[in-house]
């Protein structure tokens, strides 16, 4: 299939490079986008071509960066459901709420998306060693996708890591080590070790390839919604690939003139308490994050007080006419348990938050009741065992059993 890359260019200063070759960050110390050639997309794929190919990321073929179809890594990416949750959207008193439910994802979260870009392009550029910093999701997922490509995997996570993506990684054979320290911690020692183990850091926006996989998610969200774009997307907001990669799919798909009109949703970077740089930042009139002092959440995968891509969250929040904000950490168990009995949807504690944001959004007005939201589940629930300390009564067989308290 022909591929339309054209360069790659520094999120920051647009100086440009040559694709096909090994990159890590720019020469500014910033994320580089894959850029493509747009025209020559639109004239080779009409929208209605869609229709016919397989429900999955790789549908999207032109709109990604891999060359040769024998290098796609793929534990079948699947198109992702779009759960209408008219219960849930009752009890805020909304219209319509939507989540897109990123748990059906193989390793069970949207990391999937950005490791089967990220090891389909290490195995195109001849990569077979790579290291990740994680706060969870993303090492399992790379232990899974570089297991799939028969390449070597190292990770380091926090030793508070939940248990489930240690065993995850443990399982799919990478190289997991615990560390007594946070996701930047283990950030720098991925880049320390990379002289000596020669190793490639595909850390969160510091190769250019994670992001081509997240933005998938726009993709399929605007071709799901007919090619109309939501009022509002909230967004657990971590690294935030996810929220930088849909607004570049948004910009592509304006480019391509595949969109019935060109209204943007307002994105809302959500975080916890716990850990809000980007809330933080945003609350100051900021475009650069301060690394958030004493991170700690349960939501783990937005435990991030320090992230490289901080301006390109912020900047797309901003130019989406959207806010950041952060809603109290003890809250998240509430908003877990209040989904899922309503509508049966089992959120992360990431995507938790959002809906203390809607919740506020809410009662400031800064969200109508009318408007379509879309929430991302950006992960699957049943990962984190630590998050819910629940108090199950017990029956005692050998007792009578006290029917009229059941």
């Amino acid at each position: 299939m022909p591929n339309f890359v054209t360069h790659l260019e520094c999120s920051l200063t647009g100086e440009r490079y040559p694709a096909g070759v090994v990159h890590n960050l720019s020469a500014a110390g910033r994320p580089l986008c894959v850029r493509y050639d747009l025209a020559a997309v639109r004239a080779a794929l009409p929208r209605e071509a869609l229709r016919d190919r397989p429900a999955n990321l790789w549908r999207y073929r032109e709109l990604l960066p891999v060359r040769d179809d024998a290098n796609i890594v793929s534990l079948d990416e699947t198109i992702t459901p779009l759960l209408s949750a008219p219960r849930l959207a009752a009890s805020f008193g909304v219209e319509q709420l939507l989540v897109k439910d990123e748990s059906r994802l193989p390793t069970g979260s949207f990391k999937a998306r950005g490791m089967a870009l990220a090891v389909s392009m290490a195995r195109e550029l001849g990569l077979t060693r790579l290291a990740v910093p994680t706060a969870g999701n993303a090492g399992g997922a790379l232990a899974a996708y570089a297991a799939r490509a028969g390449l070597e995997a190292t990770v380091f996570m926090p030793d508070d890591t939940p248990i489930i993506n240690q065993k995850e990684c443990f399982l799919a054979g990478a190289k997991t080590w615990l560390v007594n320290g946070l996701i930047t911690d283990c950030g720098r020692l991925v880049g320390e070790g990379k002289a000596q183990k020669g190793w490639f850091d595909v850390s969160t926006l510091k190769e250019p390839y994670r992001l081509e996989g997240k933005k998938t998610m726009g993709l399929e969200l605007a071709e799901q919604l007919g090619w109309e774009l939501p009022d509002v997307i909230l967004y657990p907001t971590g690294g935030g690939t996810g929220l930088i990669g849909m607004a570049k799919a948004f910009d592509e798909l304006a480019a391509l003139g595949w969109l019935r009109h060109d209204r943007r949703p307002r994105f809302i970077s959500c975080q916890s308490t716990g850990c809000a740089p980007i809330a933080t930042a945003f609350a100051r009139g900021e475009r650069f994050a301060t690394k958030f002092e004493g991170a700690a959440t349960v939501a783990s995968g937005i435990r991030v007080p320090a992230a490289v891509g901080d301006f390109l969250i912020l900047d797309a929040v901003r130019a989406s006419g959207g806010l950041a904000l952060a809603t109290p950490e003890a809250d998240i168990p509430r908003w877990m348990q209040l989904a899922a009995s309503k509508e049966g949807i089992a959120l992360c504690p990431e995507t938790a938050v959002c809906l203390g944001a809607l919740e506020v959004l809410l009662e400031r007005g800064a969200i109508r009741r009318d408007e379509r939201i879309v929430i991302f589940n950006t992960g699957a629930a049943q990962k984190y065992p630590e998050a819910v300390r629940e108090q199950l009564p017990r029956l005692d067989l050998a007792q009578p059993i006290p029917w009229d308290r059941i």
